[in-house]
């Protein structure tokens, strides 16, 4: 889902040079920040906080593990890992965007959980932390927002220790076509007007339902894991593949 050109990338469905996108994703977060948690619930009916769980289970977290929460944005998926690794582990909630990271911190501290999670400003492409530190990665909804979504692969497999576990949960493509019609009603048709009413912000969500559109499919994610490094990649559906969460281990 790259461009022939390498000077460019999508930003949903328009053609923007590289170098232009994280300034454009990150305008697109700042606006949605204060928001994100009602339009998450309202976009998915709850369900994503069912999507977040599976992925916590599906992470063999322990207690006294060192977790980097990435893309972390408001917390939700800090919080549980938080809880899971207990006062001898330690989370870090990375997110590239300053807004999001504000809320996130703001929110968790509301909910008393401060000792055992950090906070870094971060771009996935690039994270700045030293080979091989954590046993567990996870990025929530965020990797199809990386405008370079193989050097991203490649920096986490760097900071992951060898037996670490990468989890990748990320919309995907419905494996029925009625469904895919039906979300493609609603992403494009209801979304942005949700956005619009409850964020007074249509382009944004508009840009969000065509980066799911943009993001690469389950079986392309899979191999661009494997070629990042990982071994014994899989995937699991959620919701009938509009959400898939992916799995890979560095050894």
């Amino acid at each position: 889902m790259t461009d022939q050109n390498p000077n460019t990338t999508h930003f949903g469905y328009k053609t923007v040079a590289a170098e232009q996108k994280v300034s454009m994703v990150a305008n697109v977060f700042h606006s949605v920040a204060a928001k994100y948690d009602v339009m998450n619930d309202l976009m998915s009916l709850g369900i994503h906080r069912l999507w977040k769980r599976f992925t916590i289970d599906c992470s063999g977290v322990r207690p006294g593990q060192q977790v980097l929460d990435l893309a972390g944005g408001t917390g939700d998926i800090t919080a549980l890992f938080s809880k899971r690794v207990g006062s001898g582990g330690k989370v870090v909630l990375a997110d590239i965007n300053a807004s999001m990271l504000n809320v996130g911190r703001d929110k968790l501290r509301d909910l008393g959980l401060v000792n055992n999670i950090e906070y870094v400003q971060a771009n996935a492409e690039a994270l700045p932390f030293a080979d091989n530190s954590f046993d567990i990665i996870s990025i929530g909804f965020g990797l199809r927002n990386v405008t370079d979504k193989d050097a991203a692969l490649r920096s986490m497999f760097r900071v992951l220790k060898p037996g670490g576990r990468l989890l990748v949960l990320e919309f995907s493509k419905p494996e029925q076509q009625w469904l895919s019609k039906v979300y493609d009603l609603y992403s494009f048709k209801l979304l942005p007007t949700i956005g619009q009413l409850v964020a007074n912000d249509k382009d944004s969500y508009q840009y969000l339902a065509e980066s799911i559109r943009m993001h690469p499919d389950q079986e392309t994610l899979k191999s661009m894991m494997q070629g990042a490094g990982f071994a014994e990649v899989s995937y699991h559906n959620l919701t009938g593949g509009i959400v898939a969460l992916h799995r890979g281990y560095k050894f």
